[in-house]
């Protein structure tokens, strides 16, 4: 019996760290279409879309035990090939952890957005701190929101079913970047700009279909 104790205790001291429930909204921004038919994606493969931002603002939620409530991550990635294709290189990412953040928060939060942002996000060359800004506006639809992350910004507004379809034969082609997006909807980036430095190179883009809104939900 003493044995069995002893092994149990072992397992529970080796189990990796895990999170609770984590909630919250999720704003993703590309620079090719992601609401598109496969003609427009044919073409743009290979040309455009290497580059993108995906953030979480967390409602609710902790990760080792440490809360992360009414925090906000981002990770900008510049990829080898368009996003959503197989990469044939490797990529880099550039995280942006909230300024309000204690140290603990911020190992936190950068182990979250590793988790979730998967191989984009294995090649972190650069963490930094800045004051973050992530809102939803209200709209019918549901696709306006705006972020403000410093060298990183977004603006979306709601696809138009008139005016902003051009073959008839769109639809949300390439589905997010990140893993345990919920409820995700296709909008218009607006302004998705980076004006950072690490990749040796910086983004203007816009008016393009080519961002979601959603929530996320680990566990």
């Amino acid at each position: 019996m003493r044995w069995l104790t002893l092994i149990a205790l072992v397992l529970v001291v080796a189990a990796p760290a895990s999170a609770a429930s984590i909630t919250g909204q999720y704003l993703e921004a590309r620079t090719c279409e992601v609401f598109t038919g496969p003609c427009f994606s044919n073409a743009d493969t290979g040309l455009v879309g290497r580059h993108g931002l995906m953030a979480w603002r967390i409602d609710k939620g902790s990760l080792d035990n440490v809360s992360l409530d009414g925090l906000t991550v981002v990770a900008v990635v510049a990829g080898s090939d368009t996003l959503g294709l197989r990469q044939t290189g490797e990529g880099k990412a550039i995280l942006i952890v909230d300024k309000k953040a204690n140290d603990a928060q911020k190992a936190a939060l950068i182990r979250l957005a590793k988790q979730q942002g998967g191989d984009l996000v294995k090649n972190v060359i650069s963490v930094q701190s800045a004051a973050i800004v992530m809102e939803s506006c209200e709209c019918k639809e549901g696709g306006c929101a705006r972020l403000d992350a410093g060298i990183a910004k977004v603006e979306t507004r709601c696809i138009n079913d008139k005016h902003d379809k051009t073959c008839g034969n769109e639809w949300a082609l390439y589905p997010p970047l990140a893993k345990n997006v919920k409820d995700a909807r296709a909008a218009v980036a607006l302004e998705h700009t980076f004006t950072g430095k690490g990749f040796n190179e910086t983004w203007k883009d816009g008016e393009r279909r080519g961002a979601y809104l959603g929530t996320f939900d680990v566990r």
